[in-house]
């Protein structure tokens, strides 16, 4: 399926808006934590349990986006988008099945693994046509796409905590909120499949409303994705990328109850709607990270921005783990910071590979790179759900079931601050030449 090439005269600014179509719905994932009490309760699962949909999902998007980061490459954003509407409604679907038949897991299978993959595919998808569209402003180009799916979580969060009350959070309550799910995004992401396009090869397309041309795409050094992951750059930028994601999905997969748990014996204990409101926040400050921050990584390089997420992120998590418990806003506020720094790091790292490797296949480097993301949505709901059952086996409460994962929490991110320092650029005997036309048109279809 080749996605039809933008005409004269067409504006690259059009182009943002179809990948936020698909982005904005695959990050529903991001509301997950929503579901995690409800289906607890409804089907009798161990915190660790209920993280499985979600963990197994992350891992998926990282597979699908390293085995799959070459076809979206050769088929193109339509293709890509297609494929990853199909899988993730289907996910709700089968979710919506396994729930409605209280079995767990065709709830795992659904949402996990086929809405994982739709994940996978969705998210990659818009990633190297924008960078083509918009090779003078990655940072921010990748951001505005990338921050639909920090975001969606804004939207599904609320959506989902409303649907579960009105529909019940038993079993065939949560059923229905699924099915609504799945046919909604459906639809939404067909908008997203309907506009896309890809710029013309002879020039590039046109940028602003003044129709000016946007700079070329395949200049400078340029790196194969086979010849990527030979370089120690490319490790270096799964470290990082792994060690911020880790620290920032602890948080995220369990942030309703995790708050909830913090202040539980205090004067001003948590509801069960301000829980889910936090959830929306943490998502609002994703996709402001998202935007803000890649867009600020345009101005002052790539490794800079990361000198902040991994060094201020440690620090945020050293202020929850010895104050946050006693004050809810020092609590809110680091939190946010925390997932914006998530959020920026998911929408830099595209640019930072852009930097180091070129365009000519940054879709598929990005693909492979995802797989950082796999590693740390096991790692990242793992510790925080594994330790948070252990304390309370042993008989403790509120804020003491997170300190010792907070703690490796920042020991994950001096890690990630370490491997930022040793990026280098790429070494010569890595680069290929210039692509010919014929490559270049089949890295575009």
């Amino acid at each position: 399926m080749s996605p039809p090439v933008a005409p004269p005269g067409w504006s690259r600014w059009l182009v943002p808006p179809a990948a936020l179509s698909v982005h904005l719905s695959i990050g529903q994932a991001y509301a997950w934590s929503v579901f995690k009490p409800p289906l607890e309760s409804a089907l009798g699962l161990s915190g660790t349990q209920s993280a499985l949909p979600f963990q197994l999902g992350i891992v998926m998007l990282g597979l699908s986006a390293a085995f799959g980061g070459t076809l979206v490459e050769r088929n193109g954003p339509r293709w890509a988008m297609t494929v990853a509407l199909v899988c993730f409604s289907s996910g709700f679907l089968l979710a919506s099945l396994g729930a409605a038949t209280e079995q767990y897991w065709l709830i795992v299978f659904g949402y996990g693994f086929v809405g994982g993959i739709g994940l996978g595919i969705g998210y990659i998808s818009p990633v190297s046509t924008l960078i083509k569209w918009f090779p003078d402003r990655p940072g921010m180009a990748t951001g505005i796409a990338i921050m639909g799916f920090g975001g969606g979580a804004l939207i599904a969060s609320p959506w989902s905590a409303q649907m579960l009350e009105s529909f019940g959070s038993d079993s065939s309550g949560i059923a229905l909120a699924f099915l609504v799910h799945g046919l909604s995004y459906a639809v939404f992401m067909s908008l997203g499949v309907l506009l896309v396009r890809v710029p013309r090869i002879e020039k590039p397309a046109g940028g602003g409303a003044g129709g000016a041309p946007a700079p070329s795409a395949l200049s400078g050094v340029q790196v194969s994705a086979r010849g990527a992951v030979r370089t120690p750059q490319f490790w270096c930028l799964w470290v990082i990328l792994c060690m911020n994601v880790t620290a920032g999905i602890g948080i995220l997969e369990k942030a309703a109850p995790m708050i909830k748990d913090f202040f539980a014996d205090s004067s001003t204990p948590v509801s069960v709607s301000a829980a889910a409101g936090f959830v929306a926040l943490l998502s609002a400050a994703n996709m402001a990270g998202r935007i803000g921050w890649s867009s600020t990584s345009d101005l002052i390089g790539r490794k800079n921005i990361y000198r902040v997420y991994l060094g201020v992120g440690a620090l945020m998590y050293a202020s929850i783990a010895w104050f946050g418990d006693s004050s809810k806003p020092l609590f809110i506020l680091c939190a946010l910071v925390i997932l914006s720094f998530y959020g920026g790091g998911f929408a830099t790292i595209p640019a930072y590979l852009k930097d180091l490797f070129g365009t000519y296949q940054v879709g598929a480097i990005h693909g492979r790179l995802l797989t950082a993301w796999s590693t740390a949505g096991v790692l990242g709901p793992l510790i925080v759900n594994w330790i948070a059952d252990r304390q309370e086996e042993a008989g403790k409460t509120g804020s003491a079931l997170y300190g010792t994962s907070f703690y490796i929490m920042i020991g994950l991110l001096a890690v990630g601050f370490v491997a930022n320092e040793l990026v280098r650029p790429v070494d010569p005997r890595h680069h290929v030449s210039a692509p010919k036309e014929k490559e270049a048109a089949d890295v575009q279809r």
